[in-house]
């Protein structure tokens, strides 16, 4: 399914609007981006079951910050593009993808690691 960079951002912003109010205060901490693709250092050895790489979550887990952690950049989560279009074939799908990539990242955030987040369904 291919969309416009436009049509893109407002279906990340339709899938946002769904994720659990439990979820969305920390999402007012951490910045949410988009990007075409994966560079190839982003990409590697972060492929998902599909060959994927869907989003990208860039910062310090909660469980694993210190005091020292104040005036650090804002963490990040990038949404990527190609690959949602690649696996999803209706605008249904991709909203419903959308919201698991930024659920299964959140959980990096939380410190979760992949395989707990993966045998959870994310």
């Amino acid at each position: 399914m291919h969309m416009s960079d436009a049509e893109f951002e407002r279906t990340v912003t339709e899938a946002l609007a769904t994720v659990p109010q439990r979820f969305k205060q920390a999402l007012s901490n951490i910045a949410i981006t988009v990007a075409h693709e994966p560079t190839d250092k982003e990409y590697v050895n972060m492929t998902h079951g599909n060959g994927e790489l869907l989003g990208l979550y860039q910062g310090i887990p909660l469980p694993q910050r210190t005091t020292g952690y104040a005036g650090v950049l804002p963490d990040r989560i990038t949404i990527f593009k190609g690959p949602h279009e690649r696996i999803c074939s209706t605008h249904e799908q991709m909203v419903a993808q959308i919201r698991k990539t930024v659920l299964h990242e959140l959980g990096h955030y939380f410190g979760f690691d992949d395989a707990y987040l993966h045998s959870h369904g994310y």
